[in-house]
């Protein structure tokens, strides 16, 4: 993908906006900064600021697995939300799906590894390492 085309910055505008709206309806609370990077098959979205009260007071208090384990288990079960948000901005399917949460600074970063196309299929830049055996 082409990160200059007006038509590329939409789609990375667009996934941000409806992966915070996501988190807002959730949580009750949103990032308060999102920014999608779309980088061939690869699309990385950074939130920054999402921890609710209690998940900050937690944190304080020493219990950041916790807020952790909570996040996790819960980006696990809006899987099919949070690729479905993907793959209706760019039009194509998301084969992979992962997540991560970090305390200290508060920042996720939710990435999506989508399905070649056309040429990107037959990439000459992706190889597979064979059986050294």
């Amino acid at each position: 993908m082409d990160e200059g085309t007006a038509a590329t910055r939409e789609a990375a505008a667009a996934i941000s906006r409806e992966l915070v709206s996501l988190h807002k309806q959730f949580y009750g609370r949103g990032p308060v900064r999102a920014k999608t990077y779309l980088v061939d098959d690869t699309v990385v979205c950074v939130l920054e600021g999402g921890f609710t009260v209690v998940e900050r007071t937690l944190i304080e208090v020493g219990r950041a697995a916790a807020v952790h384990d909570m996040r996790t288990s819960f980006q696990a079960a809006m899987r099919d939300q949070f690729t479905a948000i993907v793959e209706s901005a760019l039009g194509r399917s998301v084969r992979a799906y992962l997540s991560q949460v970090h305390t200290d600074p508060d920042v996720a970063v939710e990435l999506f590894l989508l399905e070649p196309e056309g040429a990107d299929a037959e990439d000459g830049d992706t190889f597979e390492l064979g059986d050294s055996a």
